[in-house]
């Protein structure tokens, strides 16, 4: 199959799942930050859960197909011998306090940018705009200086991989893939047990729905590109959801339309305006909605940069590294996922929230 052929069902699988994603995502408000404003204001731990049933989800059809020898989870950035754990806690915790102050993360913004939200739109240029300067522009020697003076070669300690399985195995002196089949069953089962063991949460269909399908689309994006990706010569990088340099990318595209190609991310990303847009007009909750005043633009753009900034040093976002990275089992995700929540919880604190504010949270009750 030709390159061109490979990369075409690459980015219309890709446009697919983002088309699922948008739509899932706006019927259920999956949201982390939601997540923890919910648990904030209103003790309501069920988009926690949901959440986390989307992570059990992803970790069990990610290891089936690994184990199976459809995909190598090991050529995944997730897994490198190379640990960015500067990048992955600082990055994220930049970027979890940048979801505050842009009410959403990049995911968040998409869903409500495709709902006639403004603000989110504006976020994500920002978000975009450094993204890339943070790859490749103005802020990208410091990115690479940070990373020469921090990161890990995990190989000096014969470790293959930045997984967790990997680090049990060199102590307890046994096989890495015993582990990581044990570690993952003990992952998806706590995780269940955790999640159905509240009542809230087994009443509310649509965030049991939610976590199952964002769960089962982590798993789809590895097939997309590492099955329907794969060439002998020019094989597609293997990846899923993520939506920190995506947005880049996509912007990216849109200013060099002529000889660009439609990558996976960012078929991903129209797939999720698309989607999004179809069930906020199908629900009739699509609204435009601007800026109440100049503090407000200035949150959104600060925290859009900071997502973009935060989102390429700590290698993924809220789902890029939240879901997809974690579904690996990845000790640099598991630290990421950390500075995400911390530094979410640090602005959430500082900022404040209002109850009232409908990007951010929904009533216990409703």
């Amino acid at each position: 199959m030709g390159e061109f052929a490979v990369t075409t069902l690459v980015g219309a699988a890709g446009l697919m799942i983002g088309l699922a994603f948008g739509a899932v995502t706006r019927w259920s408000d999956f949201c982390a930050l939601g997540a923890l404003a919910d648990i904030s204001i209103y003790g309501d731990f069920r988009r926690l859960r949901c959440w986390l049933l989307a992570i059990v989800t992803a970790v069990g059809g990610t290891h089936a197909f690994h184990w199976a020898g459809v995909i190598d989870i090991y050529d995944s950035i997730y897994l490198g011998s190379n640990l960015g754990w500067f990048g992955a806690i600082f990055g994220g915790l930049i970027f979890g306090y940048g979801t505050v102050m842009a009410r959403g993360c990049g995911g968040r913004s998409l869903i409500r940018a495709a709902g006639g939200d403004l603000r989110s739109l504006v976020s994500l240029l920002a978000l975009g705009i450094f993204a890339y300067m943070t790859l490749r522009g103005l802020t990208g020697a410091a990115r690479e200086w940070m990373e020469g003076g921090s990161n890990l070669d995990l190989a000096q300690w014969q470790l293959q991989s930045q997984g967790i399985p990997e680090f049990i195995a060199r102590v307890l002196g046994v096989q890495s893939e015993l582990v990581r089949i044990g570690l993952s069953l003990i992952v998806i089962a706590g995780g269940v047990w955790y999640c159905f063991e509240d009542k809230a949460f087994r009443s509310s269909p649509k965030h049991v729905i939610a976590g199952l399908a964002i769960g089962a689309m982590v798993t789809l994006g590895w097939m997309a590109t590492g099955v329907l990706g794969f060439d002998e010569f020019e094989p597609v990088a293997l990846m899923s959801l993520s939506f920190v340099r995506p947005v880049g990318d996509g912007l990216q595209y849109l200013m060099t339309f002529t000889g660009a190609t439609i990558s996976f991310g960012v078929a991903v990303i129209a797939g999720i305006i698309l989607g999004g847009f179809a069930v906020a007009t199908a629900n009739r909750t699509f609204r435009i909605d601007g800026f109440k005043n100049a503090r407000e633009m200035s949150d959104y753009m600060t925290g859009g940069a900071l997502m973009g900034v935060g989102g390429v040093m700590a290698l993924g976002c809220t789902i890029g590294q939240g879901v997809t990275g974690i579904a690996t089992l990845s000790l640099g995700s598991l630290l990421a996922v950390g500075g995400i929540v911390a530094g979410g919880a640090v602005a959430i604190s500082r900022m404040g929230l209002d109850p009232a504010e409908e990007a951010l949270s929904a009533p216990a009750g409703e």
